[in-house]
């Protein structure tokens, strides 16, 4: 967080450990988490309506969001010149809460599913700007050809889960997502969005089909997404890897597709 205007807040010996007191807190990064929390309840928010719900000054708030979108966790629209934060945002409870759904509930269907159409099948789920695997078969399917486990990161734009999971998200999180990919790369891949209107073209075709297809030359699998609802929100993208030279995509879309599904 930018603490130009303040004095060093952390400018004690540390003696909690002899205790004579202890550390005094960043209070310009309890700002910035106060300003986090105001943004992830509201579609946008104005520096002036920041600054109100946070009780900061206005040029305090206006630093805050500025620092916020150099970090690619805040993304300020020139539409309407309101802030908004990105899905980057949700990097920071990764790991968090959500272990019981995948052991509990995912992991049986996964094996089940794996069992039938023998290819490696996984979970995945938005985190930044990557899709995070939080369960994979891999080490259960006879037509792996690398064995991956989970906490493996897929860049958004050159994976089938990311641009599926681009594709429906909403509108103003996928503007955010593609202007944060357009200014610094996916993180993962060399390059980044070099032509977003091809790309957004894209993107509208995957939202008809409803299922991703995606094969990075020159690797011998390619993967195919379809999304995962829970009571009609998008909640995470199920893919399956499979050998590309032995299935045609027309022959993905009539068996394995409605498989997955």
């Amino acid at each position: 967080m930018d603490t130009r205007s303040s004095a060093p807040v952390i400018d004690a010996p540390d003696q909690s450990s002899s205790g004579g007191g202890t550390l005094r807190p960043i209070r310009s990064l309890l700002r910035g988490l106060k300003c986090l929390t105001v943004l992830n309840t509201k579609d946008g928010v104005t520096v002036t309506e920041i600054a109100q719900a946070a009780k900061l000054p206005r040029t305090t708030a206006h630093r805050i969001l500025e620092t916020l979108c150099e970090g690619g966790y805040v993304v300020r629209d020139a539409a309407d010149d309101r802030y908004r934060a990105t899905i980057q945002v949700r990097a920071l409870s990764d790991g968090f809460g959500d272990q019981s759904w995948v052991r509990e509930i995912a992991r049986p269907a996964l094996s089940a599913l794996c069992a039938k159409v023998i290819y490696p099948v996984a979970i995945a789920t938005p985190s930044g700007l990557t899709m995070l695997v939080r369960d994979t078969t891999d080490r259960e399917s006879p037509l792996a050809l690398e064995r991956f486990s989970a906490g493996v990161r897929m860049p958004l734009l050159t994976s089938a889960a990311g641009r599926l999971y681009l594709s429906l998200c909403p509108a103003n999180h996928r503007r955010s997502l593609l202007d944060v990919l357009q200014r610094t790369g996916d993180g993962l891949s060399a390059g980044g969005l070099r032509d977003r209107a091809g790309f957004e073209r894209e993107l509208t075709d995957i939202q008809t089909r409803g299922f991703a297809l995606f094969h990075r030359m020159p690797q011998p699998e390619a993967t195919v997404a379809v999304p995962i609802y829970a009571q009609q929100s998008l909640t995470a993208i199920l893919q399956m890897r499979f050998i590309a030279s032995a299935l045609t995509p027309k022959e993905i879309a009539a068996t394995y597709v409605p498989q997955l599904r």
